[in-house]
């Protein structure tokens, strides 16, 4: 049961899979019954760990590893590429949400599609130079919000709403 933990744990850290993939997973491991609060809850609380541990790493040094990379002969134009694309995207975004940045980062990482977790967010949130604090929060409350939204889905609640509006 530990290494099932472990390895859920793990999987919500990994760009990408993040806890959209480690709650489904927990979900079919049976780490998340429905008639166990205590053991959904300390389930869902290691999965939003693994997701949050890796976002201060990301804000203090994922920039500075990009611009350091960009002039490298094997990682130079992945790095320009990250730093180029994340620029402009997060200063299109900047300039859509106005000082409404904190809730604009907090729904990209909080609605479950790929490419909009805590990573991408946190990496965006840097390149657009947002503080630390807010940056953290935000994302927290996407992670929370993304959560719960993936535990619904993989606990079958949503589709049972879904079938309550098919003809």
């Amino acid at each position: 049961m530990f290494l099932k933990y472990l390895a859920v744990f793990f999987i919500s850290m990994v760009p990408l899979v993040e806890l959209r993939g480690a709650i489904p997973v927990a979900a079919a491991w049976g780490l998340m019954p429905t008639d166990n609060l205590l053991q959904l809850v300390f389930t869902y609380g290691i999965i939003i760990i693994g997701n949050m541990l890796p976002v201060p790493v990301i804000y203090l040094f994922a920039r500075k590893f990009l611009e350091w990379g960009k002039d490298k002969k094997f990682i130079g134009k992945i790095c320009t590429f990250f730093l180029t694309k994340g620029t402009a995207a997060g200063e299109k975004l900047q300039q859509k949400a106005g000082h409404g940045l904190f809730i604009a980062l907090m729904l990209f990482v909080g609605i479950p599609l790929p490419g909009t977790g805590a990573w991408s967010g946190t990496l965006g949130a840097s390149l657009l130079g947002m503080r630390f604090r807010q940056t953290t929060a935000a994302v927290m409350c996407g992670v929370l919000m993304a959560g719960v939204i993936m535990l619904l889905a993989s606990l079958g609640v949503l589709g049972a709403v879904g079938s309550l509006f098919a003809k």
